[in-house]
């Protein structure tokens, strides 16, 4: 997912797609909004404007979501975007699993819930539990266990099959979409009129969570524009100190 002129992995298996493209300048990628697209809702979707791309105009039989800047890797320290898994680590690696995903960041002190509502409108989360909990009851008790846990797969990042990847799309953005009806963002800032971006981003772990059949493979998601090392040991600190004083 690229918003702005960045340089970017140009390897098989990778296509840069340029979200939040209506209106914008042409970057030179593919754009989000082609075909069956909600290009226009990228300042409130962020990076799913890209996901409900895919959802709707890709036909690969595997398909995931990595950013500019944040690519799957297998080392702690690498900050070269070459280093990012290929399609060949891709297909072995979903031989053996389900879903490829970030290593899961540890929010330590707080729980999911608590964390969300530190920086955004909790009003608006508890909105989003009632919706689950009238329309798909089923996900409910994941997204209670997952609300107070104290991690989870953030950066809105995965890889699976494509039929896979359909069930996900067709049940976060019919709940993003009750939720819209719901809330009204005039007065939020810019940050957090991103809202269905990260509301999106706890609702993929309650997915995840519901369903307990899949198999997952955790990779380091480096951000190659900083030193990720830090970020890693820093994450792995408060994987720490959460077993010390929450389990």
């Amino acid at each position: 997912a690229v918003h702005k002129k960045a340089n970017v992995l140009r390897r098989e298996g990778y296509i840069p797609l340029h979200v939040g493209a209506e209106g914008k300048e042409d970057l030179g990628f593919v754009k989000d909004n082609t075909g069956d697209n909600i290009s226009c809702k990228n300042p409130n979707y962020c990076e799913l404007t890209g996901l409900y791309w895919i959802w709707k105009n890709c036909n690969a039989d595997i398909v995931g979501l990595v950013h500019y800047r944040r690519y799957f890797v297998k080392s702690f320290f690498t900050t070269n975007i070459e280093k990012a898994i290929t399609k060949k680590d891709i297909i072995k690696y979903l031989q053996k699993y389900d879903v490829i995903l970030p290593k899961p960041y540890w929010t330590y002190k707080k729980t999911v819930e608590e964390q969300y509502s530190a920086d955004h409108n909790i009003e608006d989360y508890k909105k989003l539990r009632n919706i689950i909990e009238k329309n798909t009851p089923e996900y409910l008790d994941a997204f209670d266990k997952i609300s107070k846990r104290r991690y989870f797969y953030n950066f809105n990042m995965f890889i699976m099959d494509k039929k896979l990847f359909n069930e996900y799309a067709k049940w976060v953005f019919f709940i993003l979409e009750e939720l819209e009806k719901q809330v009204d963002i005039s007065n939020y800032n810019d940050y957090n009129k991103r809202i269905y971006g990260f509301l999106s981003e706890r609702l993929f772990n309650v997915w995840i969570e519901k369903h307990q059949e899949l198999k997952i493979k955790t990779l380091y998601a480096n951000n190659v524009e900083r030193k990720p090392w830090v970020d890693n040991v820093r994450n792995l600190k408060s994987k720490l100190l959460t077993k010390v004083f929450y389990h």
